[in-house]
Parts: structure tokens; sequence; C-alpha cells
């Protein structure tokens, strides 16, 4: 739901998706392509001060999105550095500490490049743009009914909190404990009949296995594809000029 809120809040909403891409794009290329670590570094912040400074989003909000692909990447890295030896014993490995170090900060600069497409472009033009780049239809369907069914499960969980609490179900720890195991053992049949709506729905427009939307129209999307080419080129320039 945040990355949604942040995308249609974003001062980018309006340039042409396929612009977003190509420079993320080109971003993750460059991470791709960059050798020392200095270099990965530089662009890993170039991309997280673009999406801050150029497209204005929210630096809490951005760490509270990047915070968990952050953590999963710590957790690699010490997994990588924490080990057992020749004789089965585990302990620090510190010849790995190098390799270690490039693989996360290489991590860092394509998160930071695919972060920097995903909080300024909602779903629904992601979806268009996949459409348009020939990706299967089925593929399209079910991400369009993952999205949809994550609002689904967050409206019924916010009506059920709020029902409980109507009837003093979160008065105590204890109490909040067994209310919350009872909202999670019935939402599974709140959303099961939601998405029986949800195709009965589909059914009474006629839908025929492929799911449409109104395209939105971007008139200066030539531009903006030129700016994100010439802005993308010198990312992989960057990166290049490190490999000689």
């Amino acid at each position: 739901m945040l990355i949604e809120t942040v995308a249609y809040a974003s001062r980018w909403r309006t340039v042409a998706p396929a612009a977003k891409a190509l420079f993320a794009l080109a971003g993750v290329m460059a991470a791709w392509s960059a050798r020392g670590p200095a270099m990965l570094a530089l662009l890993a912040a170039v991309l997280v001060l673009v999406a801050l400074l150029g497209a204005r989003v929210p630096p809490r909000a951005y760490l509270a999105v990047a915070l968990p692909p952050l953590g999963f990447l710590l957790l690699s890295c010490l997994t990588m550095l924490v080990g057992p030896d020749a004789h089965g014993r585990w302990g620090w490995n510190g010849a790995m500490l190098a390799a270690v170090a490039h693989t996360a900060l290489r991590s860092l600069a394509v998160l930071a490049a695919l972060l920097g497409l995903v909080l300024t472009t909602p779903m629904p033009d992601l979806l268009a743009l996949l459409r348009r780049l020939r990706t299967p239809e089925l593929l399209l369907d079910l991400m369009a009914l993952c999205y949809r069914m994550l609002f689904v499960l967050r409206q019924a969980w916010d009506e059920g909190v709020t029902a409980q609490g109507a009837r003093l179900g979160y008065r105590g720890w204890r109490h909040a404990w067994r209310s919350t195991g009872l909202l999670a053992g019935q939402m599974a049949v709140q959303v099961w009949q939601r998405a029986a709506a949800l195709q009965m729905a589909a059914d009474a427009r006629g839908y025929q296995g492929s799911l449409r939307f109104l395209p939105a129209e971007y008139p200066d999307a030539r531009r903006h594809t030129v700016v994100a080419a010439l802005a993308g080129a010198a990312l992989i320039a960057l990166a290049w000029g490190d490999r000689l």
C-alpha cells in the first residue's frame, strides 16, 4: 500500500513509464558493468538521490520500502562471512570480506535502480507497459488480480480490527492476542468470499480472459524517453569507464 501511495504522489507520476523503465534498466546494467567498490557506491548514491531529489520521494517512505530488502541483504552477507571452515568449525571468514562488500554494493545499486522505478510508477502503468512489451496476458491478469487482492485483504483486516476494537477485543495484551488469532483465522474465509464476488462481477461485465484498463496518455513521452536514454547512457558510461 505504501509503495502505491508514494508512486501516485510522486513528482514523476506524469512521466512516461517507458522512460522510467529505461532509466532503471540502465541503472541495473551500470551496476552489473561496474567493477570497483567506489564506482558501485557512487552509482547507488546517484540512483538514490535521483529518486529523493528528482522524483521527490519522501525519505521516510523510501527507507520504509527499502528496509525489508536491506535486511535480507544484510542477512545474506552475514551468512557468507560466518560459516564452517575446512575442519567443520564455525567462525568468522575474513577472507570473504572483499567479495561480500563488492556483492553488497552491487546489490544496493540494483536495488536503488528498481526502487526508483516502483516508487514513481503505479501498478496500472507498469501493467500497461508490460502489455506493450508483449508480456503474456495470463501473467498480466495474475498480477492485476494479486494487486487487487492486496487491497481486499487490507480492507477485510481493517474492518475486522475495527469491529473487534468496538467490542473491547484489544483491552489488554491477552485479549489482543486472542482477537488477532481469531481475526487471522477468519481472514481466509472473508478473502475467499470477496474473491468469488470479484469473479462474479468480472463475469457479469463480459470477462473473456483478459483484463483491460483505460490507458493513460503521456504527451511528452518522446522527450521523457530521450532524457532517460541520455541519463542512462551517462550511468553506463561511468560504469564502463571504471572498467578501463
